[in-house]
Order: structure tokens, then sequence, then C-alpha cells
């Protein structure tokens, strides 16, 4: 959902700006794009210049881009999007040519000198999607998610991305802000009208009305913690000692040989990291040196990273050789996981080679027992990550989401519950039930950049690229 295609004042004194919108290297088409102003008055110029003609709105031309001498630099197509029709708003001027990346410079330069009159430039990181923010074309979550559709790493991610972009995260995020307008405006036309006593928490079923907020609010929360999996995934750390088969399990989970395995110990020295799907769900799986005391330089700094991983680690997956009895370096290794582990990473036990035992014991919510060999307990595995994950699939429904995101939804989850509290006491405290109200709402309106601060629109944006 968009919101009102208009152009504010302000923004069209901003100059028009220009970038290659392709990534670098070589390909068989690049593009160029330049945003600013409206009915032509910046982008003129440079249309002239380059084009030698004048476009038609939203219609493809082949045409050759002129030098100024009028020597050829390229041929290919012109788009061009009078403003508001437009990705930023503004008058939008787009080059397909040839992707070279030498082409390409050659044809920036030129519109660049072509704009020098009007204060062309070159763009920012994100430059172009924040125009289309502040041009009312994107909300901030929407914009996010552009980002996002560009460096979705599995095709569930790309989808929940789309889904955001598309406004599904941004409707359920406003929907839940005109039911607390609704609410705040019971709640001020109460206070400013004491005179009337109206019994305000009786006659305007304040708790229901609080109640089916909260318990939207939790279901939209729920949706973006999914969507933040699947824009993140999990950082999944393998330790244990040498030789407990922590390679196998890599290439196991993975498929694929990417890890070496031999039988000699200490053979991984440095981690290995391999990203795997399951379920749309991207894993960061790392494979590390086997923890032991060493006088070998190489692997003692193999270890040193290892316990760096273990420090980031999101789940922790302590491999023990099943064959062999639970030795004490691996309840002391245990000990050492539990003080330097991140107290919100669970870990999982596995007991691996299980294939050399001749009675297979079943896996338990404490240990599971897997061959990575034969593939026994492999299944079991990738669902407890799941598990562990907090993985729920919810079809259609999920839409991607970022860190802030929960943390506005939480924060605003906190307001409205102690809301509900002043709301216990009578119309007693209306004046703190207000503000709990306000301040839920300022905080479901940062996520898609209502009353958003300048200095968190900068850190959005600068995270784009270039082209963006």
């Amino acid at each position: 959902m968009q919101r009102e295609e208009q152009i504010p004042n302000n923004m069209l004194d901003l100059p028009p700006i220009v970038a290659i919108a392709t990534p670098p290297g070589r390909g068989g088409i690049g593009v160029l794009r330049l945003s600013g102003g409206r009915e032509g008055q910046l982008l003129s110029g440079v249309m002239q210049a380059v084009l030698a003609t004048r476009l038609s709105a939203r219609q493809a031309t082949y045409l050759p881009f002129l030098q100024a001498d009028g020597s050829v630099i390229d041929q290919g197509i012109a788009l061009w999007f009078p403003a508001p029709h437009s990705y930023t708003g503004e008058d939008v001027l787009e080059l397909q040519g040839h992707g070279g990346p030498i082409v390409l410079r050659m044809l920036l330069t030129r519109c660049l000198q072509a704009g020098d009159s009007v204060g062309l430039r070159l763009a920012q990181p994100g430059e172009f999607t924040q125009r289309a923010f502040l041009n009312n074309k994107l909300d901030l979550a929407q914009a996010e998610s552009v980002a996002d559709l560009i460096e979705a790493g599995t095709e569930a991610a790309a989808k929940s991305a789309s889904a955001s972009l598309s406004g599904v995260f941004s409707q359920k995020i406003r929907g839940l802000v005109e039911l607390v307008i609704h609410l705040r405006m019971l709640v001020e036309a109460t206070l400013d009208f004491p005179e009337e006593e109206i019994e305000f928490l009786e006659k305007a079923d304040v708790r229901g009305q609080l109640e089916q907020i909260l318990e939207n609010l939790e279901r939209v929360l729920q949706q973006a913690k999914q969507g933040a999996l699947l824009r993140s995934g999990l950082n999944v750390v393998l330790v244990g000692r040498p030789n407990v088969g922590k390679s196998s399990v890599l290439n196991a989970l993975a498929g694929s040989e990417v890890a070496i395995v031999t039988p000699i110990a200490g053979t991984t020295r440095d981690k290995v990291t391999e990203t795997i799907q399951i379920e749309g769900v991207p894993l960061h799986i790392i494979d590390t040196a086997g923890l032991r005391d060493t006088t070998d330089t190489v692997e003692s700094l193999g270890i040193e990273r290892t316990w760096a991983e273990v420090a980031k680690a999101d789940v922790i997956l302590h491999l023990h050789d099943a064959s062999e009895p639970e030795a004490g370096e691996d309840i002391s290794l245990g000990k050492r996981l539990q003080e330097q582990a991140p107290l919100s990473a669970p870990r999982c036990k596995i007991f691996n080679k299980s294939d050399l035992l001749s009675q297979h014991p079943a896996s338990t919510e404490q240990a599971l027992w897997i061959s990575a060999k034969t593939g026994t307990g492999i299944e079991l595995l990738r669902q407890r990550l799941l598990h562990i994950a907090g993985w729920q699939s919810l079809g259609e429904d999920v839409f991607i989401a970022r860190e802030r995101h929960l943390q506005a939804l939480s924060t605003a989850k906190k307001h409205l519950q102690t809301a509900m509290v002043y709301a216990l006491q009578s119309d007693r405290v209306l004046d703190l039930f207000a503000e709990e109200l306000r301040l839920s709402q300022e905080a479901l309106n940062s996520i898609t950049g209502q009353f958003t601060a300048d200095d968190l629109l900068g850190e959005i944006f600068g995270r784009f690229c270039i082209g963006k």
C-alpha cells in the first residue's frame, strides 16, 4: 500500500542525481538512472544533450547515446518517467545499454557533464529509494524491503520481502495504529470533558478494545519474528573434541563435500562456513577446529577462532563420539561452553557415529543420536534446528522484518500492557493510560516512518547500494 502520490515542495529543490544501477562488472545490460525535479525542468538538458531528442513518457526508444562532439558512446534503450509516476516520485530517466564497465563509466561521465548546469551529481547509497520514501511513493518498511529483496538468500526470503514491498507489513501496522488512535480518541475525549462524568471504561469497553489490540499485535509480532528469521537466518556452530565428526556432520547437512574429512585428528584448523536452507530458512553452519590442548601454533589459532565463533553463535551443536564413553574432556568442554556461549544460544548435544553401536539409542529432547556416515538422524537434526529457531510455517502470511521492527513491536506491546494495568484502575489514572497509548502509537509509527528522526533515515538508507 503506497501513500498518497504527491511531491512535497521541499523536494523540488533537491539537485538531480545519477548512478549506475546495475552491479559492478561485465554483463549483457547496464542501466544508468537519473532522477530529479518534475516536468523535465532539471533533466531536459541532459536528455537533449545525450539523446538529441525529447522522449515520450513511458515508451521505450532505441537510439544512440551521444558524446558532446556527436560521436556515439553506445546504442540502447531510453525510458522517460515523468513525475510523480516514477520510482522516486521525481522525473526519472533510465538509459539501458551494454553492460561493460568502461562504456557505462563513459556514459555516466557524459551525463554528469551535460547536467553540470543544473547541479547533477552522483547519487549516495540508497538515495533513489530515500527520495521514493520522501516523495510518498513508499513508506519506510517498504523502502527497507527493497534492499531485503535484493539481498534475499532464499526463495522464501525473496517472497517475504516482496510481500513487504507490496505493503502487506505496512498495512498490518497501519491497522494496529488505527485501533490505537480510536482508543486514544475515546480517552482524550473523556479527559477533555470530565464534567460529563462518563463511565468511560464500562461504556466504551476499553478493556475489550485493548485486549483485541494486544491480540492483533501479538499475531503481527510472531509473523515478524518469522520474517526476521528468513532474512537473517541463524549462526549454527559445530563444536567438539577433534575427530568426533564435525566436518562430516557439516557435509551431511549441506548435502555435499564442503569440508575435508580425514581420520587424522586436528584436520580442521580454521572455520568452514556453509549456508544451507531448511524450509526456506537460511542456516549458516560453521565447522570449527577441534577443541583440545595443543602446542601446535596453527591449530591453537584455529581453536581461538572457534571460541570467537561460539561467542557469536545463535545455536551450538556440541558433538560427541557415540562410540566412545563421554570423556572428561567433553564434560570440561560443556562447562566452558556454558560460561562463554551467549545465554540466548541453545545448546544441543549430538552423538555422532551411532552406526558403530550394536544398539542404536533413541533420540530425546536432550540428545540426538545420529550418523553422518549413513545419514541416520540427519533429517531429525534438521527439524530440531528449525524447532530451536522457532520456525513455524505460516504459509503466505510471512513478510520480511528487521530487528528494529521487532524492537518497535515489542516496545508497543510493553506500553499497551502497561496501559492495561491502568485500565484496570478505573478512570483515576486516565492521563497515564493516555500516555501509554501515545507511546505505543509512536513505537508503531516508527516502523513505517511516520515521525521518524532524520538520523535514523540516514542510518537505514546508507546501507543501500548506490543505484538504489
